[in-house]
């Protein structure tokens, strides 16, 4: 968990589009916020004990106020049911200090921004970085129909409205996006960005990955990981470098989770692999990576994973721990 975290105020809760709330907090005492980068998101600690991860959406000139944007997904663990039903304008809620797993590329490079649905909100961000640093870019935001798309009027009144193409499900055939042609041809000074749901932003890496983007300029950071079967399971036994202990990692639990019951803390935040707050070295042995957080070239080299839902393909894994 991160431990850098502050507790703010809920100073405003505006419906953005159907099943989408956002929520604005600043400091009870009007202090300026930590500063920000186009990308960053926060954990918020939603009420009921859970941490949620939110992309910033706002401008990162602000110091006043974080903006986030939430769906309330159907398929909620918790998190987004609990923002919806329980945050109120006025409530206290703590935040953690912002982070950022998901940076604009530098340097004079075009940038590509894929949106899906709720994953628009740090792409929005970015734009309003980009279109003030004079940056080459265009957004592509894709939603099941214009009533669940959120921001319509902020983006209608940006500077940068112009760059952005709209693709609905509900639509005509005309205005679906084509991923095939849009990535046909990567460029080695253009970067991808993407952000939406597991499925959206899957079918974006793939087509990517098909058309032999470099993956050095594909970015992306997923907020939900799909369910995965345990069925299948083994006990295995991680070996702790620096201190040379052995801890079995039964089927059932997780190596966070068990390493955290033999007394061994590795920070945690989503515990679903996808935020990198565990990633670990591997010095030896070889991963089940579950992750959605490394690229499949990270993945590859074996040599570092997550914990808190990766597991072991060999009996034994070596930690740099």
């Amino acid at each position: 968990m991160n431990d850098s975290t502050l507790t703010l105020r809920v100073v405003r809760r505006h419906i953005e589009a159907e099943d989408i709330v956002s929520f604005e907090f600043a400091s009870p005492d009007g202090r300026a916020l930590p500063a920000f980068d186009a990308g960053a998101h926060i954990d918020v600690h939603v009420p009921g004990g859970l941490v949620r991860q939110y992309s910033l959406c706002n401008s990162t000139e602000e110091r006043h106020r974080y903006q986030i944007a939430v769906l309330r997904d159907a398929q909620s663990r918790g998190g987004s049911a609990a923002m919806h039903e329980a945050v109120r304008e006025g409530d206290e809620i703590r935040i953690g200090a912002p982070r950022n797993h998901f940076p604009l590329a530098q340097g004079n490079v075009k940038h590509l921004l894929l949106a899906g649905g709720i994953g628009l909100t740090p792409l929005l961000c970015m734009a309003g970085h980009l279109d003030r640093a004079n940056a080459q870019f265009e957004m592509h935001y894709c939603a099941r129909s214009r009533t669940r798309a959120a921001f319509l009027e902020r983006i209608a009144g940006a500077a940068w409205s112009e760059c952005v193409q709209y693709h609905f499900d509900d639509g005509d055939d005309a205005q679906r996006l084509d991923l095939r042609a849009l990535l046909a041809t990567p460029q080695p000074d253009t970067h991808l960005y993407v952000c939406g749901p597991q499925g959206f932003m899957q079918a974006v890496l793939d087509t990517a990955r098909s058309a032999l983007w470099p993956e050095h300029q594909l970015h992306y950071e997923f907020f939900a990981a799909a369910p995965v079967s345990h069925a299948n399971d083994a006990e295995f036994e991680v070996r702790l470098a620096r201190s040379g202990r052995i801890v079995a990692i039964p089927a059932e639990r997780t190596i966070t989770q068990a390493l955290a019951d033999a007394g061994v803390d590795v920070p945690v935040s989503c515990e679903q692999g996808i935020c990198g707050t565990c990633i670990t070295r591997v010095l030896d042995g070889e991963p089940d990576h579950r992750d959605l957080y490394l690229s499949p070239e990270e993945q590859a080299r074996n040599d570092q994973f997550l914990p808190c839902c990766s597991r072991a393909k060999s009996k034994l894994l070596v930690l740099d721990l």
